[in-house]
C-alpha cells in the first residue's frame, strides 16, 4: 500500500439529482472496450439489469445520450457518443485539477498515517464483510 499515493476520489452530484463518479466512468470505459452493456456487464463483474439501468439513469440525467444502444446489432450493441466522450475528459479533467489542488494536503496526511493499519478494521466497522 505504500506504493500506492492518496488520492481524491471524485463523486459529482447534479444540481437535478443526478450524479456521477468512478462506478460510472468505469461503466463507460468497459462499454467502450466490449461494444455492448452486456460484455461491460461481465467485465465489471456485475449483472446486466445493474449496468442496463446505471446507463438509463445516464441518458437521461443529460439532455444529450451518454451511450447510444443497437438492441439487435451483433458484436456492437453499444457505443459512447461524442458527448459521453466530452462527459469522460470533464470528469477526468476535474479530478486532475482536484488531485493538483489537495497535492501538499495529502502528502502531508499520508506523512501521519500509521502504516500497521488493518483497512479490515474500517469494514467492520462500516458493517461490511472485511473479506
Amino acid at each position: 500500500m505504500k506504493d500506492r499515493p492518496a488520492h481524491v476520489a471524485i463523486e459529482i452530484n447534479l444540481p437535478n439529482g443526478g450524479s456521477f463518479g468512478a462506478e460510472e466512468l468505469a461503466l463507460i470505459d468497459a462499454i467502450r472496450a466490449a461494444r455492448s452493456i452486456i460484455g461491460a456487464s461481465r467485465a465489471l463483474g456485475f449483472s446486466y439489469r445493474k449496468c442496463w439501468l446505471s446507463v438509463d439513469a445516464l441518458n437521461r440525467t443529460f439532455e444529450s445520450p451518454v451511450v447510444a444502444t443497437f438492441p439487435g446489432r451483433r458484436g456492437a450493441g453499444a457505443q459512447i457518443t461524442a458527448f459521453g466522450e466530452r462527459l469522460v475528459a470533464l470528469y477526468r479533467s476535474i479530478e486532475r485539477h482536484a488531485g493538483a489542488a489537495a497535492k501538499s494536503s495529502l502528502e502531508e496526511l499520508t506523512a501521519s498515517l500509521d502504516w500497521s493499519f488493518d483497512p479490515k478494521a474500517r469494514a467492520a466497522a462500516a458493517g461490511r464483510d472485511p473479506g
